[in-house]
């Protein structure tokens, strides 16, 4: 029996026990053998058991501090069985991290179908009611394993769904859209955007000269880039991150006719981003900042939802859609055209219980498919087809990647696949080759009533081996300009921004120039702005782009969604009454936000805990904040914090660090509440306007209820845009 978690002890525990059993929000992969079958075990029974120390063979040991020695100061022991094991997994313990999305963490859930794609699909986890369990692995593209999560980036969103039919993978992105149109184009614009190989720097940036190099020159990633250069490329958090399939896909109905479709994640927080400046305070300040908060909520039972949906599209032979190409990557279809319709919502329940184990080892293919879905011609689709098993085969030591427990099928598996590094299962039967008698001729090849995997019939039209493409993928600009276009002011002024920041990052004026270029092509304002920051004349136009109808859909601002789950930190002081702190605390977990208390010190106010001191808390860490008190803490000296350095102004003695998150908080168009005397102090110390957007006031703390209910309201809409007034406006 696993033996309960007790709280740390001071000294070192002598007492043996079991290995306590997970925490309880933790999750692990099912308990099925490496060919499928369910075992019936708990998924513990992969942890380490016993309560003793061993060896990896189960021998038991009495030291493993010290070498086995010939005599106490003489040389290490060749025969050191112990030692020489211990050291060599050691040094064994790291394997190759991915070439892309190598930074990223995952969670378990699961996945409800909601039959609305029945007439399209055989897919069985689709159906009305079925639950199908998940592993989700979130990452970002550029950056190495220990680089930085607010980064501006593209970034992965890939869902292993564990079928009855078999494994599918929908691996896919924040953004519906990619640099390239052909995969053999990916080594090159991967090694454009990576640190630079001869400095190795700057590391998960694309504000380099290869990247705008490659990007200028290869102009249709100008639309992928115009993505990254908006609010999409700082997203505010993983659970408030869209998916997409990015390409074209089939699927199959009942009657073996087709659909093409492209995928799509809603998430139910709705899709926020942060600012660039709060990317970059995160970026220091909490380098883990998405994966922290990913596992926080899940842990506080905040589970993330994201629906899944589909665009349709009729197969025909052309595979066109109101004149867009399905096939071309770098394109998307707007939802105005074809609106999303849900199909089914995945829920987030679990984090892993060992991320190497898990989430370092998934291991996912655009490949694995199930009955019901099928590929297209997409080209870049095509050779994600190939690139996907083949860098398996070095990062996981072999063949039998799909073995290790995360990637297990929980479907039966009889693939007559053979040997190879690492082989879980242990085969029977003499004859892994079809036709066979020696085995009964098992394997059996699927009749049409067993639903199989069919691949689509689609006709190959007559033609010749050429290294081209059609003419419809030649348009480079003209979806570029949709996007920049449909956005709101306020998002438009960041995508300048974020131009003139990356471009003034490059070393050679030439690479401006031309990426100046391509933005005149897309937005003569867009252009026209961004060369002034750089102070270089702006470029005309050098081709007509078709004018464009805006896609709503594309703004991030101005839909409303609840607020739960969103993070308050209630700054209190020394005189604060626990009383009224406590009050807060429970009108913001009755709104269904989650409280952080903030005090100069450790411990508790009150019955509260301090979740944060005035030292390490930070303003990007929180949707709102609310200022209780923000009197001088202690170790409020500058030599200590630089922060506490920061000039105060007005009668109230404000600690010179809570001055400078208010300072934030109002500057990034975050909610601010303050109630009393020493509250609203805070917010004159920090220059914020009582009276301003976005800023609630109240004269008694100790009754927060209807002032903290305006609060989560501003929250349903993220940011408090109206407090400054765009340029673009």
């Amino acid at each position: 029996m696993e033996e309960p978690r007790t709280p740390p002890s001071l000294t070192e525990p002598t007492e043996a026990h079991d290995p306590y059993p997970p925490q309880p929000d933790q999750g692990a992969p099912e308990t099925v053998t490496a060919t499928g079958k369910p075992t019936g075990a708990p998924t513990t029974a992969r942890a380490q058991s016993g309560a003793y120390l061993t060896t990896s063979l189960g021998v038991r040991l009495r030291d493993t501090d010290h070498s086995l020695k010939a005599g106490e100061r003489g040389p290490t022991l060749l025969q050191d069985h112990h030692l020489r094991e211990k050291i060599t997994h050691f040094d064994h313990e790291r394997i190759p991290e991915r070439v892309v999305h190598a930074r990223g963490t995952g969670a378990h859930g699961v996945f409800r179908g909601y039959g609305t794609a029945s007439s399209v699909s055989v897919a069985g986890f689709l159906a009305e009611g079925v639950e199908t369990p998940v592993f989700v692995r979130f990452s970002t593209v550029l950056g190495s394993r220990g680089s930085a999560d607010t980064v501006r980036d593209t970034r992965g969103f890939a869902v292993k769904f564990y079928t009855d039919e078999g494994t599918f993978d929908l691996v896919g992105n924040n953004m519906p859209v990619f640099f390239i149109q052909d995969g053999i184009k990916f080594p090159d614009v991967v090694h454009a955007a990576k640190p630079h190989p001869d400095r190795e720097i700057p590391q998960a940036q694309s504000a380099h000269d290869t990247f705008w190099d490659f990007v200028s020159l290869h102009t249709e990633a100008q639309h992928h880039t115009m993505w990254n250069m908006s609010d999409r490329g700082i997203q505010a958090s993983l659970r408030m991150m869209e998916g997409f399939g990015v390409h074209t896909f089939r699927l199959v109905d009942a009657e073996g006719g087709s659909t093409l479709v492209k995928f799509h994640w809603k998430p139910k927080a709705g899709v926020h981003s942060l600012v660039w400046e709060e990317a970059q305070l995160a970026a220091g300040g909490d380098p883990d900042f998405h994966r922290r908060d990913l596992a926080d909520s899940i842990e506080a039972g905040n589970f993330p939802q994201w629906e899944l949906g589909i665009q349709t599209f009729p197969d025909t032979p052309e595979q066109m859609f109101e004149g867009i190409d399905l096939l071309d990557p770098t394109k998307l279809v707007p939802e105005e055209l074809a609106p999303v319709q849900p199909v089914g919502l995945l829920t987030l329940t679990a984090n892993p219980t060992n991320f190497f184990a898990e989430t370092e080892q998934v291991a996912f293919h655009v490949g694995n498919l199930v009955p019901g879905i099928d590929v297209t011609n997409d080209s870049l689709l095509q050779a994600r087809l190939f690139s996907y098993v083949d860098t398996q085969l070095t990062r996981l030591g072999g063949p039998n990647f799909n073995q290790i427990p995360i990637n297990r099928p929980h479907a039966p598996v009889n693939d007559m696949l053979r040997d190879g590094f690492h082989q879980h299962a242990v085969p029977s039967g003499v004859a892994p080759y079809r036709p066979n008698s020696l085995d009964g001729g098992c394997p059996f090849h699927t009749g049409a009533s067993g639903r199989p995997f069919v691949e689509v019939p689609a006709v190959v039209q007559e033609s010749a081996k050429v290294r081209a493409q059609a003419r419809s993928f030649d348009d480079h600009f003209s979806q570029a300009r949709l996007f920049y276009r449909s956005m709101s002011p306020v998002e438009q002024d960041h995508i300048k921004s974020a131009y003139a920041f990356e471009l003034a990052k490059c070393y050679e004026q030439v690479i401006r120039e031309r990426q100046l270029q391509c933005l005149a092509n897309i937005d003569e304002g867009l252009c026209a702005s961004v060369a002034a920051a750089l102070g270089m004349p702006a470029p005309s136009p050098t081709i007509e782009v078709p004018d464009v109808e805006p896609s709503p859909a594309l703004s991030q601002v101005g839909t409303p969604y609840a607020a739960t789950g969103r993070k308050v930190g209630i700054v209190v002081d020394a005189s604060t009454d626990p009383e009224a702190a406590a009050a807060v605390v429970a009108a913001v977990t009755a709104y269904d936000l989650m409280p952080f208390v903030i005090a100069p010190c450790g411990g508790t106010v009150g019955e509260l805990v301090v979740a944060r001191t005035y030292a390490t808390a930070r303003s990007f860490e929180f949707d709102a904040l609310v200022v209780l008190g923000a009197a001088p803490g202690a170790d409020a000296l500058p030599g200590l914090d630089a922060r506490a350095g920061h000039p105060t102004q007005g009668a109230t003695p404000v600690d010179p660090r809570i001055a400078v998150m208010v300072a934030e908080t109002w500057r990034h168009c975050k909610a601010l509440g303050a109630f009393g005397d020493t509250g609203c102090g805070a917010l004159t110390s920090a220059g914020v306007p009582e009276s301003g957007a976005g800023v609630v006031t109240g004269p008694d703390a100790g009754a927060p209820a209807d002032l903290l209910g305006e609060v989560t309201e501003l929250l349903t809409l993220h940011r408090v845009w109206d407090r400054f007034a765009p340029a673009s406006a």
